[in-house]
């Protein structure tokens, strides 16, 4: 969780105020129609379809606009987009991973090159940073669907890797091979996970000073904000205070 998702509730909270809602639908919806188009239009027979219809119920994506994405996977006039994986450096040496989706390869290049540029950070080859990073799945449930003991126990059956368990929930890790299945038997013990998803998980976290840390939360909030962007993973890891300050 460090490093990524520590302060993704703050970037969400912020978002939900002032974000425009249409751009957040938009990528969701986005990343529902490339599952569906990749895989099966069965949430119950594609993990990516799956994780990704989870995620927009999660941001509260009305119904119509979920079927209706996945129905576009299907249409001959739909879009192609393609994914591309960029790596950068940002104030500090902090490492980042950016995913995004495009049907314009130069448009999305240019727009995620000035997003570091204009904010401290440096685009980099791919490989850069990547090697830092392990690609896994990521299974997480609320803290009240089981005890620690017995999220291991069923982690373990099902072919995960690690679990995290503290008061804020359950957070299941597993190769990015096994994910389908983990992500299926987790799901049939404990019912639908609040977020299940294959991420870039840094193999260790550096610690920044909070003038790096705002300078980096700005260069996340820069970069998530291009439309073609669909994810940021970072390496580094804010302090109490600091997340206190932006969440407020």
């Amino acid at each position: 969780m460090a490093g990524h998702s520590q302060f993704k509730n703050i970037m969400h909270r912020k978002g939900r105020v002032d974000a425009v809602r249409s751009k957040i639908f938009g990528k969701l919806a986005r990343e529902i129609t490339v599952a569906a188009k990749l895989g099966l239009p069965d949430p119950a027979m594609n993990a990516r379809l799956r994780a990704a219809i989870i995620a927009a119920r999660a941001e509260n994506v009305p119904k119509d606009n979920i079927e209706r994405a996945i129905k576009k996977a299907q249409s001959a006039d739909s879009e192609n987009y393609d994914e591309i994986r960029y790596e950068g450096y940002g104030p500090g040496g902090a490492a980042l991973i950016v995913e995004a989706q495009t049907d314009n390869r130069n448009r999305t290049a240019s727009d995620v090159r000035s997003a570091f540029t204009k904010s401290g950070g440096s685009l980099a080859e791919t490989g850069a940073v990547s090697f830092m990073f392990d690609h896994v799945g990521v299974v997480a449930f609320d803290a009240h669907v089981a005890d620690a003991d017995t999220m291991l126990e069923a982690a373990i059956e099902a072919g995960a890797d690690d679990v995290r368990s503290d008061a804020d929930g359950h957070e299941v890790t597993c190769a990015q091979e096994a994910y389908g299945e983990v992500s299926k038997a987790l799901e049939a013990r404990f019912g639908e996970p609040r977020r299940t998803a294959l991420i870039w998980k840094a193999q260790n976290t550096i610690e920044v000073d909070d003038e790096t840390g705002e300078k980096l939360m700005r260069l996340v909030e820069v970069i998530e904000d291009q439309d073609d962007v669909q994810n940021v993973f970072v390496n580094f890891t804010l302090s109490d205070a600091l997340m206190e300050k932006l969440a407020g």
